[in-house]
C-alpha cells in the first residue's frame, strides 16, 4: 500500500518517503552477494518487486512458469564497474520471460568459458493502471565478478537452462570486457545525457563505439519511460516497456563498454519505491560506495588510471523539480566533500571529473541553470579544483569559460587550455544524446561557426522560482545531437598531464575542443 493519491499530489518524494517509513514496513529488494570467478555467494531469486500504483491494482506479479529455455535468448547486456574497476565488474542483462537457472560463463579466451557463475534475478512487476503500461513483468539479471586481473580482457556469455553460450552454435552471442589497468596509462572515455529511445540515440551509440572508450558516463534521463519527469505517481504516460527498448538499443556499446549512469528527473519512477529508484535498482548494479544506498543508489565514485569519477544525484538539490529535494538530509554533500578531499590528496589521482544531471551553468531556454547545484556543490568544486563537470538536462551542447565565484575567471576559446589548480572550473552540458532538442536565447557558436557574444540572457532556478540573469560565461553553443569525448594522457611526476575534451556531433564532426592541464603527482 502506498501514499494515498490525494495526499501524494501535495507531497514531495522525500515527504512521501517519510510518510511510508512511519506507517509501513519497507519492502526492499533482495540483493545477492558478490561472486568471484569460481565461487558463488548468495543465490538467485524471482520474487516480484512490488510496484506502487496510482490506482488500486494487484501488487504482486502473477506466477510465472519458466518456458523452454532453448526458445529464449538474453538481450540488453550492459556492464558496470564495481568499487574497483581494476578487479570488479558486473555483467547485467534481460530475458523476456522467466527462465530456469540463469548464469554467466567467463574466461580469458572465447574457447575457454569453463567458469560458470549463477546470476541474480531481480524481477520488476508493473501492473496495469500504472501510466500507459500493461501488466508487465521484467526480468533483470546480474552477475558481480570480483578478483579479476587489472588490464585484462575477458570473454563472457550469458545464458540459462537450455541456452548455453559455450555451445558452438551460440558463439556469436559472446561479449568481452576489459578491466582498468593497474597503473597510469592513456585512455578515452565518453559522456552524454538525455538519450531515450530513437534514431538519434542509436546513431550516437554507433559513434561512441567508434571512439573505443574505456567507459561511458550517462548524465541522467536515461530511457524516458516516464516522459513527464516530475517524479510523482501522477506523472502521465509512464511505460515500463520503454526500458526493454532502451537496453536493446544500447547493447551494441554497453555489452563491452561499462555504462555508468547518474540519475535525472525522468529516472524517478515513483510507482516502485518512495524515492523513485526501485526500478533503477532492478536494472543497474552500480558501485555501492556512496553515502546512502537506500535513498541515493546512483551516487558513487570510482578511479580509472589517474582519473577519479564521481556520480551525483542532483534530484536531491533541485529547486526546479523538487520531488526528491532534500532526500539525503545533506549527507550527499558531506560525502561529496569527503570524496573530493580524499581524491585530491591521493598520490595516484591527478584529475577529478564530476557528472550529474541538472546543470550548474547553462543558458538553455529549457531548464537553464539549477540554483540548488550552485548553492550546494559549486563551492566544493572550486575549493577542491575539480577539473571537469559534465551535465545533461538541457538538450544541447554548451560549454562555459573557466568559472570561479560565479564569474568568468578566464576566457576559454575553442582550442584553449584551462589550469584548474589556479584558475577555476569548466562546465559542459552534453544533453543532446537523442531526445528532442531545446533552444538558446543567443546565436549558436561552435568550432568552424564561431559567433562571439559578450552577454547571454538566461535564468537560474532558485527556491523562490526562476530568476533572470545575464551571463558572460557561455563560450560554445551547439544545437544538434552530440556527445563528449575525453582523452586522458598521464605524464611523469611534475610534468603537465592533460584531459583533451572534444564535443562530437552526430555527423561525426567536432564542434568544440579544449584542454584541461595540471601538474602530475
Amino acid at each position: 500500500m502506498g501514499v494515498p493519491e490525494k495526499l501524494a499530489e501535495r507531497m514531495s518524494m522525500a515527504e512521501q518517503h517519510e510518510y511510508l517509513r512511519a506507517r509501513f514496513s519497507r519492502r526492499s529488494m533482495i540483493r545477492g552477494g558478490a561472486v568471484t570467478l569460481g565461487a558463488v555467494a548468495g543465490g538467485a531469486f524471482v520474487p516480484g518487486a512490488t510496484a506502487r500504483a496510482a490506482a488500486p491494482v494487484r501488487h504482486t506479479a502473477p506466477a510465472a512458469t519458466p518456458v523452454d529455455g532453448a526458445l529464449v535468448a538474453p538481450f540488453g547486456r550492459h556492464l558496470a564497474y564495481g568499487n574497483d574497476p581494476r578487479t570488479e565488474i558486473t555483467v547485467s542483462w534481460q530475458v523476456p520471460v522467466a527462465v530456469r537457472k540463469p548464469f554467466i560463463r567467463v574466461g580469458a579466451h572465447p574457447w575457454d568459458l569453463s567458469r560458470r557463475i549463477e546470476a541474480e534475478v531481480r524481477t520488476l512487476y508493473t501492473p496495469a493502471g500504472v501510466g500507459a503500461s500493461g501488466d508487465h513483468t521484467q526480468y533483470y539479471l546480474h552477475a558481480e565478478l570480483t578478483h579479476l586481473r587489472p588490464g585484462r580482457t575477458y570473454y563472457y556469455g550469458v545464458g540459462h537452462e537450455g541456452f548455453d553460450p559455450a555451445q558452438p552454435r551460440l558463439a556469436g552471442t559472446l561479449g568481452t570486457f576489459t578491466t582498468a589497468p593497474a597503473h597510469k596509462a592513456p585512455f578515452t572515455f565518453t559522456a552524454f545525457g538525455d538519450e531515450g529511445v530513437g534514431y538519434h540515440g542509436l546513431a550516437n551509440n554507433a559513434l561512441l563505439l567508434g571512439q573505443n572508450p574505456a567507459f561511458h558516463l550517462h548524465a541522467g534521463d536515461i530511457a524516458y519511460a516516464d516522459p513527464s519527469g516530475a517524479g510523482r505517481t501522477t506523472d502521465a504516460g509512464f511505460d515500463a516497456r520503454t526500458w526493454d527498448q532502451f537496453l536493446a538499443q544500447t547493447e551494441s556499446v554497453a555489452k563491452q563498454v561499462p555504462w555508468m549512469p547518474a540519475y535525472g528527473n525522468h529516472d524517478m519512477e515513483a510507482w516502485y519505491s518512495p524515492n523513485g529508484y526501485g526500478g533503477e535498482e532492478a536494472r543497474w548494479n552500480l558501485p555501492d560506495n556512496g553515502p546512502d544506498k537506500r535513498n541515493l543508489p546512483g551516487v558513487y565514485s570510482f578511479v580509472y588510471g589517474n582519473t577519479a569519477v564521481i556520480s551525483l544525484d542532483a534530484n536531491d538539490v533541485s529547486f526546479e523539480i523538487p520531488a526528491n529535494l532534500g532526500i539525503s538530509g545533506g549527507t550527499q554533500t558531506e560525502w561529496l566533500e569527503g570524496r573530493l578531499k580524499t581524491f585530491r590528496a591521493a598520490k595516484d589521482v591527478d584529475f577529478i571529473v564530476v557528472f550529474f544531471h541538472h546543470c550548474a551553468y547553462c543558458t538553455s531556454t529549457g531548464h537553464a541553470s539549477e540554483g540548488g547545484v550552485r548553492q550546494e556543490w559549486v563551492p566544493l568544486f572550486e575549493k577542491y579544483t575539480v577539473d571537469l563537470v559534465i551535465n545533461g538536462h538541457n538538450h544541447q551542447y554548451e560549454r562555459t569559460d573557466v568559472i570561479k565565484g560565479g564569474e568568468v575567471a578566464k576566457e576559454l576559446p575553442i582550442g584553449g587550455t584551462a589550469y584548474p589548480e589556479t584558475e577555476g572550473v569548466v562546465y559542459v552540458t552534453a544533453g543532446a544524446a537523442g531526445r528532442g532538442l531545446y533552444a538558446f536565447s543567443a546565436p549558436e557558436s561552435y568550432e568552424g561557426h564561431e559567433h562571439e557574444t559578450d552577454f547571454v540572457a538566461s535564468f537560474v532556478n532558485t527556491k523562490g522560482g526562476k530568476v533572470d540573469e545575464t551571463v558572460a560565461w557561455s563560450r560554445v553553443r551547439y544545437l544538434d545531437y552530440s556527445f563528449l569525448r575525453v582523452d586522458v594522457t598521464p605524464a611523469p611526476k611534475g610534468r603537465q598531464t592533460t584531459l583533451k575534451v572534444s564535443g562530437i556531433a552526430e555527423t561525426g564532426h567536432r564542434v568544440d575542443h579544449f584542454t584541461v592541464s595540471r601538474r602530475a603527482k
